[in-house]
C-alpha cells in the first residue's frame, strides 16, 4: 500500500492577517513614542527621493513628530540620506548606513551596469571608484556635476548624467547633505564621502560576503522582518535588491517560525514579531509616495488591490482605510484633495476627513479645505 503524503500542518496566514502585522511593525496600527533615529532605524530606512515625503511618513507613524525632530536627526548625523536599497535613495540610520553599505555595493554596480551598459561598455570601475575617491579625499562637498568635471578627461566617453550617476549611487559611498531634505527648504544635492560625513569608516564587508552565512544578510534579514514580516524570500528580495540572501536565510532559519499565505507560498517570521487578531481595528492613514509598506513587498496584495498596483510606483500618495489602500491623496490650489477608490461608508469618509484635516495643519501650505471626491 502506498504510504499518504504527510499533510502540510505549516499554519496559513491569510491577508487580512498580513495586513495587520505589517501595519503593526511599520507603526501605522498605533503611532509610536520612539525617537526620529529610533523609528528610521526600526524601519530599516524610509524611501527618500522625494525629499519632502518622509515628514509626512514619519506623522503618520510617530506621536507628537514636528518636522524639526527630523531636520535635527540631519543635521545631527543621526541620520542620513544615501543610495542603497534598490539604488534608490533613502534616509537611514548612521550605524545602519555604516554597517550596510559594503555588503550592497556589487548590487549597486550591477544595476547600474543593467541600466547603461552600453555607454559604460571598456570602463574599468574600480579605477573610476578610484579617481573619484581621490577628488572627494580633500573633503569638499561636490555636485555631480563637479565631481564629473573633475575626472571628465580621463573618461570623456560616457554621457556626463550617466558618469555622475554612477559615481554617487554605486561606486563612491556618498551622504546628500544637508539642507537636501530638511522642512520645507528646496535645495540641490551635495554630496560626501558617507564616511566622512559620519566621521567613521564603512564596516568592511565580511571576507566572503555571501560565505559564513552572510553575518550582514542575517542582520538585514532579521531587520526586515522585524519591520515588515511574515514575509517571503521574494518579498525581502524586493525590499533590498539583494539576490534573495540564501546564505543568510539559511544560517538564521532555525531561529524563523514559517507560515504560508493564502498563495502557498511559504513566509518567513521572527517568533516574537507582533501578529495582531486580523478584526484589530486599523486607524485611517496617510502614506507618502513610494512608501515602503507597499514597496518593501514582492508580493503586495496584503496592503493593495492588484488593479491599483501602478500607483504605488509612480509616486501616487495613498490613503489607508481599514488598513488597505482605499484612495489617493494630493495638495493643489490651497485643497487637499482625496480620490477613494471605491465608495466609502459615512463613518470612513468621516475619518478619513478628519485625518485629512490634521495633517493639512501639520503640513503648513497654506490649506484652506479638505476636498473628499466621490469614487472614480
Amino acid at each position: 500500500m502506498r504510504k499518504r503524503k504527510p499533510e502540510n500542518t505549516t499554519p496559513v496566514l491569510d491577508n487580512r492577517a498580513l495586513n495587520r502585522a505589517t501595519l503593526a511593525r511599520q507603526h501605522l496600527l498605533a503611532r509610536s513614542d520612539a525617537s526620529v533615529p529610533e523609528a528610521v532605524a526600526h524601519l530599516c530606512g524610509l524611501q527618500a527621493q522625494e525629499p519632502q515625503e518622509p515628514f509626512t511618513g514619519l506623522w503618520s507613524r510617530l506621536t507628537g513628530f514636528r518636522p524639526e525632530h527630523l531636520d535635527d536627526a540631519l543635521t545631527g548625523r543621526a541620520v542620513v540620506r544615501t543610495h542603497l536599497m534598490r539604488r534608490t535613495v533613502h534616509l537611514l540610520s548612521r550605524d545602519d548606513a555604516l554597517a550596510w553599505r559594503a555588503r550592497h555595493d556589487a548590487m549597486l554596480r550591477q544595476r547600474m551596469l543593467g541600466t547603461y551598459r552600453s555607454e559604460l561598455a571598456g570602463i574599468d570601475l574600480d579605477e573610476l571608484a578610484a579617481a573619484g575617491r581621490a577628488v572627494m579625499a580633500d573633503r569638499q562637498p561636490r555636485t555631480m556635476a563637479e565631481l564629473v568635471q573633475e575626472v571628465r578627461n580621463r573618461w570623456p566617453g560616457p554621457p556626463r548624467r550617466v558618469l555622475g550617476e554612477l559615481l554617487v549611487a554605486a561606486l563612491v559611498p556618498m551622504a546628500q547633505l544637508p539642507p537636501r531634505g530638511l522642512w520645507h527648504r528646496t535645495s540641490g544635492v551635495r554630496n560626501l564621502p558617507l564616511a566622512a560625513w559620519l566621521e567613521q569608516d564603512i564596516t568592511p564587508l565580511p571576507a566572503g560576503e555571501a560565505g559564513d552565512g552572510d553575518p550582514v544578510g542575517q542582520q538585514l534579514l532579521r531587520r526586515y522582518l522585524a519591520a515588515h514580516g511574515p514575509a517571503a524570500s521574494a518579498d525581502l528580495r524586493a525590499w533590498c535588491g539583494l539576490a534573495g540572501l540564501p546564505a543568510a536565510v539559511k544560517a538564521v532559519r532555525e531561529e524563523l517560525v514559517a507560515f504560508r499565505d493564502e498563495r502557498g507560498r511559504e513566509l518567513l517570521d521572527l517568533p516574537d514579531a507582533p501578529r495582531p487578531d486580523p478584526d484589530t481595528p486599523a486607524p485611517v492613514r496617510f502614506l507618502p509616495a513610494f512608501d515602503n509598506a507597499i514597496l518593501g513587498y514582492h508580493d503586495r496584495s496584503r496592503i493593495i488591490d492588484a488593479p491599483h498596483l501602478g500607483l504605488s510606483v509612480a509616486g501616487h500618495r495613498a490613503v489607508l482605510v481599514d488598513g488597505r489602500v482605499a484612495a489617493t491623496w494630493s495638495v493643489r490650489e490651497h485643497r487637499l484633495h482625496v480620490s477613494p477608490f471605491r465608495a466609502l461608508t459615512t463613518q470612513e469618509r468621516e475619518a478619513v476627513h478628519a485625518e485629512a484635516q490634521d495633517l493639512s495643519v501639520f503640513l503648513d501650505e497654506g490649506i484652506e479645505q479638505v476636498r473628499l471626491d466621490t469614487a472614480g
